[in-house]
């Protein structure tokens, strides 16, 4: 390989790290599997998966959260230096004004592909732009205001689809309610590992202010309000194969919580982090798991 295209090659894995295009890639799994399982329960699988409309709101939310996933890392690249030196290196290989210009087309290039479905998803992903925006620029800074904000953007792509389908089942609110805690319980946790930059930036997120001991006592509070939804999940609602994940989830959110009071390193916050990922990582692909008897049918 020369050494032009090591370059190219280099800068395109920089991109790729700085968008986070695993994530991306979970979430639009995520989007099909919930628009297929939960929300559009009711339709047949061609249906939904062919349908254009869904296609064009899901590239619309890769889009817009590429871009989010760009302007947080332009604003906090000082801060990721001390906290994620080796991915920051890489991350680097792509200069802060090529990440502006890209993140400026993909919000364009969002907006436009959502006005093919309608003006109200030009509203939306118009909000949702400004939000990642404001969030990365201002809001993240602030404890409580930066961790619930980040928690609402982040289900904010199932909460598009929900609209598109217009299903108000309570089950709906349930699921997300799980998915918003558990969320919220990994932004604390991430606040916790990214403490050092998070202070040395001034960055005001829980830990920095209040102290790492009141932090956990509210990761606490929340790990156990999580188990509330997982478990009336299981009991109130007919989630078929689908209450072994949440029966799980419930047994791994307790070790969570005894392993979280033992940890006062990096590394352990870290390895609590991963659990969380692998928590919302599972969940997506458990979604097959309310129906799966029907989709077998369906594909076989």
């Amino acid at each position: 390989m020369s050494r032009e295209n090591r370059y190219l090659w280099l800068k395109f894995l920089s991109l790729f790290s700085v968008i986070r295009g695993y994530n991306i890639l979970v979430i639009v799994i995520a989007q099909y599997l919930t628009s297929i399982f939960i929300m559009a329960h009711h339709l047949p699988i061609s249906d939904v998966v062919l349908d254009v409309n869904l296609f064009l709101i899901v590239i619309s939310t890769s889009l817009a959260i590429a871009s989010g996933y760009l302007i947080n890392n332009f604003y906090d690249s000082e801060k990721d230096l001390i906290n994620r030196p080796r991915k920051t290196l890489l991350d680097n290989y792509v200069s802060q004004q090529t990440k502006l210009g890209v993140y400026f087309l993909l919000n364009f290039l969002s907006v436009i592909i959502a006005s093919y479905v309608g003006f109200k998803a030009v509203l939306f992903f118009s909000f949702y732009i400004f939000s990642l925006w404001f969030y990365s620029h201002k809001l993240k800074k602030y404890a409580f205001l930066g961790t619930l904000s980040a928690g609402l953007l982040a289900i904010m792509p199932f909460f598009v689809i929900f609209v598109y389908y217009r299903n108000f089942e309570l089950v709906i609110f349930v699921h997300a309610l799980f998915l918003f805690l558990v969320v919220l319980i990994r932004e604390l946790v991430k606040d916790l590992e990214n403490l050092k930059g998070d202070f040395t930036q001034n960055y005001q997120t829980i830990p920095v202010k209040y102290n790492v001991k009141f932090t956990k006592k509210l990761i606490s509070i929340l790990v156990i309000s999580t188990i509330v939804p997982a478990l009336v999940l299981v009991t109130k609602f007919d989630s078929g194969y689908m209450d072994y994940y949440f029966l799980l989830c419930v047994v791994l959110l307790i070790v969570f919580l005894w392993q979280l009071w033992r940890s006062a390193q990096k590394l352990h916050y870290l390895l609590l982090h991963n659990l969380l990922k692998f928590i919302i990582l599972l969940g997506v692909f458990s979604i097959v798991l309310i129906d799966i008897d029907v989709l077998i049918k369906k594909l076989f």
